[in-house]
């Protein structure tokens, strides 16, 4: 193998490549920090609110559900549902489904002004597709920004004590 001419003279003069100094070691390391927090930040939820306009907690979700006064849409995916169960008083529809709001039409009678909570693991998927189905001309979507896993909303539906049922497919 042929080494190009200065690479072979670097190395027969006794000269050490190129190094990080330390400065630009300390704006990586900062840069990676500062990055990791950001998607922690968005993948637990902190910044979440519930009880907030557009809001539910998850014991007032669970009693709106279960007295039949929102649906519920649990829009997680089924191997999280079969891992935790799902929410009592929930409609399961994974969120990835093409036709999602055709399913979702069926659970509200066909009516967009129906109310409908959704809740996900941490909230982070439930306010995304919150804003997907208002844009899609749904009047009264409700975001559970606790979810199930807990989030900075709340504990979650699981570590409240909620009760939740086995899904089956």
């Amino acid at each position: 193998m042929t080494q190009d001419p200065e690479t072979l003279e670097k190395q027969t003069s006794g000269e050490t490549p190129a190094r990080l100094s330390r400065r630009g070691f300390g704006l990586m390391a900062g840069a990676t920090i500062v990055g990791g927090a950001v998607f922690a930040s968005q993948w637990y939820n902190i910044g979440a609110q519930a009880g907030v306009e557009g809001t539910l907690s998850t014991p007032d979700a669970h009693k709106a559900a279960v007295s039949g006064d929102i649906v519920l849409v649990d829009i997680r995916r089924p191997d999280e549902w079969e891992r935790t169960g799902v929410g009592e008083g929930a409609v399961t529809i994974d969120m990835r489904r093409d036709d999602f709001t055709d399913v979702l039409l069926q659970h509200t009678a066909g009516r967009t002004d129906a109310p409908v909570a959704l809740i996900c693991a941490r909230g982070v998927r439930s306010r995304r597709m919150t804003e997907r189905l208002t844009a899609a001309g749904f009047t009264t979507i409700i975001d559970v920004p606790e979810g199930m896993l807990g989030s900075g909303a709340g504990p979650g539906w699981l570590k409240r004590g909620l009760p939740t049922v086995t899904w089956a497919e």
